[in-house]
């Protein structure tokens, strides 16, 4: 049998949860966690001596979902391979197995590979595409989608007019107004769509593409369309707010069960650590 490398073993996770009943996806002592539920279940199917560690490309806030979160670890070398056991499985596969095997039912791992060289979860991704999702007629509900759907009692909402409000936030951009500072990170952004659709009568989802995404930034974002939507607010507003360049306590950050993080994409394996080295120097 050849030998196995010493090394760290850098493995990329794909994976999707229900957010509801987690206080959000970092780590905190005495919360649930998305982290530390994977972690934990890394932690035990690996056998590491000390928890394992992750990194991931969207730290979602409490009750935010997920379709296509990506997150990587570092892991030994030698206990990846010897994940499959007697069976004649790849690590890989063994890995979604057993994985799947002691997580929540709240967690999905739908894939484990070894991460080509250079990828990092968080900064090598080109982009993060996030849904929010409302429901204009509250009589109208699916009761199967309270979780993941957010319900406006007001007016129907315009879509068109979001749209056009929506138009103005596109670009490289500041978005301090739509973003909980952190000390010493950067709030500009390059918002790459922002647009409605009306995809049942009385559902409307919204779709919002960014590089990368500030605290609160997308549900902060919806939150200055909506009014737009219900007519209380002239289709200038979200400009207004934005070119404000601080935070306007007109702006509501909507509820977070509406928001799913739905996909990140990634440059070609070539240019990962390219891009990763970029993004570290931006942010």
């Amino acid at each position: 049998m050849p030998e196995v490398s010493a090394a760290p073993l850098r493995i990329r996770l794909d994976l999707g949860y229900d957010g509801t009943d987690f206080s959000g996806w970092a780590e905190q002592p005495g919360r649930r966690t998305v982290e530390g539920e994977l972690s934990s279940a890394l932690t035990t199917v690996l056998r590491a001596s000390s928890p394992v560690r992750l990194v991931v490309a969207g730290r979602t806030d409490a009750g935010v979902h997920a379709r296509g979160q990506v997150s990587h670890a570092d892991v030994d070398a030698s206990s990846w391979a010897r994940l499959p056991g007697r069976s004649d499985r790849m690590p890989e596969q063994a890995a979604v197995s057993r994985l799947n095997g002691v997580l929540p039912d709240d967690v999905v791992v739908r894939g484990v590979t070894v991460a080509p060289q250079g990828f990092d979860a968080r900064f090598s991704a080109l982009r993060r595409r996030y849904r929010y999702r409302i429901c204009d007629e509250p009589g109208q509900l699916d009761p199967l989608r309270r979780r993941d759907t957010v319900v406006l009692g007001g007016s129907r909402l315009d879509v068109d007019a979001m749209n056009e409000a929506a138009r103005g936030l596109l670009g490289l951009n500041d978005f301090a107004p739509f973003c909980k500072r952190r000390e010493g990170a950067t709030t500009i952004r390059t918002l790459l769509d922002f647009h409605w659709e009306r995809v049942a009568p009385a559902v409307i989802e919204g779709t919002v593409v960014a590089d990368a995404f500030c605290h609160s930034m997308v549900r902060s974002l919806v939150g200055t369309v909506v009014p737009v939507g219900e007519g209380r607010a002239p289709v200038t507003f979200p400009g207004e707010v934005l070119r404000g360049g601080i935070r306007d306590p007109r702006v509501k950050v909507m509820p977070a069960h509406g928001l799913s993080l739905e996909e990140v994409l990634y440059p070609a394996d070539a240019d990962l650590a390219a891009r990763a080295e970029e993004a570290r120097s931006r942010r």
